[in-house]
């Protein structure tokens, strides 16, 4: 995936929600590594913020980033399993407009090189809500960077060619 270093980094603002009843901002090292990484590719930690594996605070957080300008793109760290505190799919899929089906596809992909058939005790999702990015990964540290590192990061950065989602933000509110 080739980069055109002729066209000019677009930062944007990131979201990050970490879902979990037992993490704290210090003890929550999946959303610490999303927001170095963020802000070392030169994007902008719009918000972060943790709530607990529960539908209405999760849908209620993104709902709210989703109305923010200043957010472009949210990505959540958690609840993406298939036990049953594990709601993050069902608290954010019905906000969005369009899903992202490759996502989750490229993602299993990327996620059986580094953990195997596990991967498919994952739920991973992404969708566009309002004009929002929203991406769901798992909880564990692997799956951020996994996640960050080989999908979201090139999609979210304006000179990865041939196409890139940075490049369809302007239209996303198109009727």
């Amino acid at each position: 995936m080739p980069i055109n270093e002729s066209r000019a980094f677009i930062p944007i603002g990131i979201a990050v929600l970490s879902v979990s009843d037992s993490r704290t901002l210090d003890t929550d090292t999946s959303g610490a590594i999303l927001a170095d990484r963020i802000t070392a590719a030169g994007h902008k930690l719009a918000d972060r913020a943790i709530v607990p594996d529960d539908v209405t605070a999760i849908r209620e957080k993104v709902a709210a980033w989703i109305e923010d300008p200043q957010i472009d793109a949210i990505i959540t760290t958690g609840g993406t399993g298939l036990t049953g505190r594990d709601v993050t799919p069902e608290a954010v899929a019905p906000l969005f407009d369009k899903i992202i089906d490759g996502f989750s596809v490229i993602f299993h992909q990327v996620s059986f090189a580094s953990v195997g058939l596990s991967t498919l005790q994952s739920r991973a999702c992404a969708g566009v809500a309002r004009g929002t990015f929203i991406f769901c990964l798992p909880g564990s540290n692997g799956a951020v960077r996994d996640g960050w590192d080989k999908v979201i990061s090139h999609q979210l950065d304006a000179r990865q060619l041939p196409c890139n989602l940075v490049e369809l933000m302007p239209r996303l509110l198109e009727r």
